[in-house]
């Protein structure tokens, strides 16, 4: 692999299980990058929760990160090769299509986007996949939990996170929404979600909790073993047919206050970002910025909130 290659699928995600206590774990493995994952490591992600959702072994999943962050977000040069090729094979593996035959609609089609939106909502896609997981899922955070791995809070069943933990999107920055709006507005509730999306800030893990999003926050050094706890006891307790049971019903009553429909409204709005004409001098996402850089340009622009507004760790220490 040359240093320019991003590593490959099961080297950033990492899976393994306990046939004894049924507890199964998934690992983002890539902490240099912030463990951003690929296209394929999204994949591959949703065909392991598809596979732990089946396996008789599995009753409880932890999903944790290496290093000091639990991730901000997907590898954006990664992604959006596949928009920027237009119809090429790289655009059509994100759907799993490996036909030469296929052409995907062009960039002036409302499909072009409208069928990225859509597969957002879709399990396959590695977005919205625990949401059908049919066990327990556990989130493990610390650090940064924006992007895509805000997702993944979103849609488990537990989450538990260490007190210097930051949860948001910085696609608020930038585009103005994100694929699992519907959720974090209907976990955190509306008006605390509207500070975030409307501002951009990021919300600390003590402010996630008072609003409901956390089952617990404890110091960093507590959060592995904090999180085993809440598994081992998961594990134990009742059996797995009855968890499943149980699950069946959480996600009929998600189903109820309009989770899925809520998920593809959000593709509809993504698919329409092209659509969106700027204000003068405002920070948007557009080609000029992608070729300098999208993180340094996000990082710039952060400069210009106040310091408790800031995505950066970094940044927020600055005045």
């Amino acid at each position: 692999m040359s240093n320019s290659e991003p590593p490959s699928a099961e080297e950033i995600i990492l899976y393994e299980k306990d046939r004894a206590t049924k507890i199964a774990t998934i690992t983002f493995n890539r902490p240099d990058r912030l463990n951003a994952p690929t296209v394929e490591a999204r994949l591959r992600y949703a065909d392991l929760l598809h596979q732990a959702s089946i396996d008789d072994d599995v009753k409880v999943l932890v999903v944790r990160a290496e290093g000091d962050d639990f991730g901000s977000g997907v590898d954006l040069p990664d992604f959006m090769a596949g928009i920027d090729h237009g119809d090429s094979a790289e655009r059509l593996e994100e759907f799993r299509i490996d036909d030469p035959d296929v052409v995907y609609p062009p960039k002036d089609s409302y499909r072009n986007m409208g069928n990225y939106g859509s597969w957002f909502a879709d399990s396959r896609s590695g977005c919205r996949s625990l949401q059908e997981f049919n066990k327990i899922s556990i989130v493990e955070v610390k650090g940064y939990c924006y992007g895509w791995h805000f997702y993944q809070a979103a849609d488990a069943d537990l989450v538990i996170a260490s007190d210097d933990a930051l949860f948001g999107h910085a696609a608020f920055r930038y585009v103005g929404w994100g694929p699992r709006m519907w959720t974090w507005a209907m976990t955190m509730g509306i008006r605390r979600f509207q500070e975030m999306v409307f501002t951009g800030r990021p919300f600390t893990a003590d402010e996630m909790y008072e609003c409901g999003f956390l089952n617990k926050v404890v110091a960093r050094d507590d959060l592995e073993d904090e999180v085993q706890t809440y598994a081992k006891a998961c594990a134990r307790n009742r059996p797995t047919d009855t968890v499943v049971i149980q699950k069946m019903f959480f996600r009929m009553m998600k189903q109820h206050q309009g989770e899925y429909m809520g998920s593809l409204l959000t593709g509809m709005v993504e698919s329409m970002g092209r659509l969106v004409r700027p204000d003068e001098h405002e920070f948007h996402l557009n080609a000029e910025m992608m070729e300098a850089g999208l993180t340094d340009s996000v990082k710039a622009n952060d400069e210009n909130f106040p310091p408790e507004f800031r995505l950066s760790k970094a940044a927020r220490k600055r005045p």
